[in-house]
């Protein structure tokens, strides 16, 4: 994704967050405003690269989702640091709400054994060989978009038969942008952007998987 073209909306975004970084950390209304941009600058995309918009890119997640949710399947998660956290936030939210199941590799215990025993890059990777079965999900959230063992982790998901879904962030030409079957870029440049957008992404997918399942019954 070196090569590729910046939309202008991303063109846009990145025009209104060098105007609001300038004052975002002057009152709480311009911080605001800055990852307002970031969100509405979100960009998504299908196999091949096939840009979408927001709305097809929700409904299409919401499509994997019941197809999980069919097969009695599980969804996997995966992230380092605070993506960890949001990652394990969105897996109790939709088992506990939606009913789905789920797995996040948060254990300290096997992390570290992995780490230790084969490599750090391999921690999500290597229980997925294990757990991961055909129709499954993974969905893999990185700020940067270039963490190894995310990466890792959602090529093994393709070995593996299961679908994948990124969120990341930072550099438009990260490697996890175009590494699953459906992908939300955010164009925020700092951490605590990025984090809030992909918070939201998360909760505006369980709150719509609550809903459907809802509806369902």
């Amino acid at each position: 994704m070196a090569n590729e073209r910046i939309s202008p909306r991303m063109a846009g975004a990145a025009a209104d967050d060098a105007r609001l970084r300038k004052t975002s950390l002057s009152s709480f209304a311009h911080y605001a405003d800055r990852l307002n941009a970031s969100i509405r600058a979100m960009e998504a995309t299908g196999r091949g690269r096939i840009c979408l918009s927001p709305d097809e890119a929700f409904e299409e997640l919401c499509r994997l989702t019941e197809a999980v949710l069919t097969t009695r399947g599980t969804i996997f998660f995966c992230g380092n640091g605070a993506s960890a956290t949001m990652a394990s936030h969105a897996a109790a939210d939709l088992e506990k709400n939606a009913l789905v199941r789920t797995d996040v590799f948060t254990d300290p215990a096997l992390l570290t054994a992995v780490a230790n025993d084969i490599c750090f890059s391999e921690v999500f990777a290597e229980p997925l060989r294990r757990k991961m079965r055909p129709g499954d999900m993974l969905v893999a959230v990185s700020s940067s978009g270039n963490s190894p063992n995310v990466l890792k982790a959602c090529t093994e998901a393709k070995v593996q038969g299961g679908s994948v879904v990124t969120l990341s962030a930072m550099g438009p030409d990260n490697q996890l942008r175009s590494a699953g079957d459906l992908n939300f870029y955010v164009p925020a440049t700092g951490y605590g952007l990025a984090e809030s957008a992909h918070a939201l992404i998360l909760h505006y997918w369980i709150d719509r998987t609550v809903e459907n399942v809802g509806s369902a019954t």
